[in-house]
């Protein structure tokens, strides 16, 4: 990610950060060497068992796993692996229909761009469930607080590409919230969690990105 400007807010008060969240499944990994993924199957597979990774993050639709990638669109409609695997990360999660409170938080801090220009990013999404947790009001209030809601996106973010079998051997990764301290990676295959959220779908690809959705928003300071 541009670190020069997402460290302009990563100051903001972490008092707002106190988010609670809902819970459901994950699993394992594999990569490719392709830099875009191939064709998707007809339909997501929500438990495959792929291969082992190439080490460098990235990862094709066969490697797409969990319980909630059969609720993306098929073929080529938008918010299907083969739509979103040639966009960047941002322009392909606002057409995921798992995506669409992440992305409203991604456009109130004007963070598109600088998602969308970042040449090998890990992102955590919290699904729609995750932050309606957290009540209207609230996700509100932290839409109309850019420089709130900031750090707790970045806290997201990592500037590594990571596909879920480098993360199972990371154990922990350095988010863009550096001072948000370390994400904690624990398990592996389907016990896989972060921070202790589960991943409902994990190691889809992006242009730029591989991405887990996962069932909560994540906490900065929880694992320092």
């Amino acid at each position: 990610m541009n670190k020069a400007r997402i460290a302009a807010t990563a100051t903001a008060a972490v008092a707002v950060l106190s988010i609670a969240a809902c819970g459901n499944d994950g699993n394992s990994s594999g990569s490719s060497t392709t830099s875009a993924p191939p064709s998707a199957p007809s339909s997501p597979m929500s438990s495959p068992m792929p291969s082992g990774g190439s080490g460098d993050g990235m990862t094709t639709n066969a490697d797409v796993f969990g319980p909630a990638c059969s609720k993306l669109p098929q073929g080529n409609a938008p918010g299907s692996l083969d739509s979103m695997g040639p966009q960047p990360v941002a322009s392909a999660a606002s057409t995921n229909p798992l995506l669409t409170k992440l992305v409203a938080a991604v456009k109130a801090t004007n963070l598109v761009d600088t998602l969308n220009s970042q040449q090998a990013i890990t992102v955590f999404a919290p699904a729609d469930p995750a932050f309606d947790a957290l009540g209207d009001a609230k996700f509100k209030e932290l839409a109309a607080h850019p420089d709130q809601l900031a750090p707790i996106l970045q806290y997201h973010v990592t500037g590594k590409r990571y596909d879920a079998k480098g993360l199972a051997t990371a154990g922990t990764v350095t988010s863009l919230n550096t001072a948000g301290g370390p994400v904690k990676i624990e398990g592996s295959g389907e016990n896989m969690t972060v921070n202790g959220a589960k991943i409902l779908c994990g190691n889809i690809p992006t242009k730029n990105a591989t991405v887990f959705v996962i069932d909560k928003v994540l906490t900065p300071g929880t694992n320092k």
